[in-house]
């Protein structure tokens, strides 16, 4: 036992020695984690120029600091600032959820859309916005409820002496099978109030304000906190469940925790942003592929990098396809979908915890 413990301090499965300075990757994620940082700097401020009415530096400027009542400070604090910051915070929480997924999972294809989850937020925020209006506020909370059932119906469902994801994709597409005919349900019940939920349910940020952001911006707060702490479960349960409770770890305790942080997560992102997808599956695998699987650097960098990807799509998906605005879901639907149907090819064989 004590051996056991010594080998699992000195070589961890996912970082190797714990000199740190020695690490063949540590300079490169130290690389990535700043260029991730400026790159997404550099893409908000590209995100305020861009549009259908492009401004300067100095215009941006003066519409964030200057209070007059302009046409920069309209349309860049008032419409675009927003909007970005928006896209950055649902970008990071779809990443993180899908990076904590996959960590409690131990495979790369776990994503909040994919096994289901965000369509159990979704349907929930269909049922306030469609027949519950007025409690618009609870909105946050409520998707990230529906995320959460949803989420412990597909992990109960696929349990059977353990998980694989070939039975949490099966059950994953069978919860959103029955998910999207509630959906149909509804707006067939209720086809006079459809049409403000449609764009929703392709999923965009377009027409987000300063109402949303300060609807959800306390729970992105708690939300990503709390998803530091999740660091250690996920290093831990990717030993395997078996040398982690030889360290005397609480396995399913820290699975559950695990669990309700990705979908608080991809709860907040649904409830402004609707379904978009595949950033949870994208960014983080990608990543993974550059900077390893630890996840002190893979959680932080995922953060960033969905955040980036978001903004940058959504400023393509608005300015690229003038006068028309195409929803940051649909085209982020043209990456993601090849890119998941490339990890499939890639893994002929079955699936295994990576």
């Amino acid at each position: 036992m004590e051996s056991a413990k010594v080998n699992v301090r000195t070589y961890s499965a996912e970082e190797g020695p714990k000199h740190h300075d020695r690490h063949p990757l540590a300079k490169r994620r130290l690389i990535v984690l700043v260029s991730l940082s400026i790159t997404l700097i550099l893409v908000s401020l590209f995100s305020l120029m861009a549009g259908a009415v492009s401004f300067s530096i100095s215009e941006i400027w003066n519409g964030l600091f200057d209070s007059s009542d302009t046409l920069e400070r309209r349309i860049v604090w008032d419409l675009r600032l927003p909007r970005v910051l928006i896209g950055v915070v649902v970008g990071m929480c779809l990443a993180s959820a899908g990076a904590i997924l996959q960590g409690v999972m131990r495979n790369p294809l776990a994503d909040p859309g994919i096994i289901g989850v965000s369509s159990g937020a979704g349907l929930v925020a269909v049922i306030i916005m469609i027949i519950y209006p007025t409690y618009i506020a609870l909105l946050p909370l409520a998707a990230f409820i529906g995320a959460l059932v949803t989420a412990l119906i597909i992990y109960a469902l696929s349990w059977r002496g353990g998980t694989s994801v070939v039975r949490i994709i099966l059950v994953g597409v069978a919860i959103n099978a029955i998910i999207g005919s509630f959906m149909s349900a509804l707006m067939l019940l209720y086809s006079d109030r459809v049409q403000a939920v449609l764009p929703w349910l392709a999923g965009g940020i377009g027409g987000v304000g300063w109402v949303q952001f300060k609807m959800i911006i306390y729970y992105v707060m708690i939300a990503l906190i709390l998803a530091l702490f999740s660091i250690k479960h996920i290093r831990v349960l990717r030993l395997g469940d078996e040398l982690a409770k030889l360290l005397g770890h609480h396995v399913e305790r820290s699975r559950f925790f695990l669990i309700v942080m990705s979908t608080l997560l991809a709860g907040i992102a649904v409830s402004v942003s609707g379904l978009i997808g595949f950033v949870g599956l994208v960014v983080p695998h990608i990543l993974r592929l550059i900077i390893g699987g630890d996840y002190r650097y893979l959680l932080p960098a995922s953060a960033l990098g969905g955040g980036l990807l978001v903004v940058l799509a959504d400023t393509i998906a608005r300015s690229a396809f003038d006068p028309i605005e195409l929803p940051v879901g649909i085209l982020l639907a043209f990456i993601g979908g090849p890119f998941f149907l490339y990890l499939i090819q890639r893994r002929r064989g079955p699936v295994a915890g990576h």
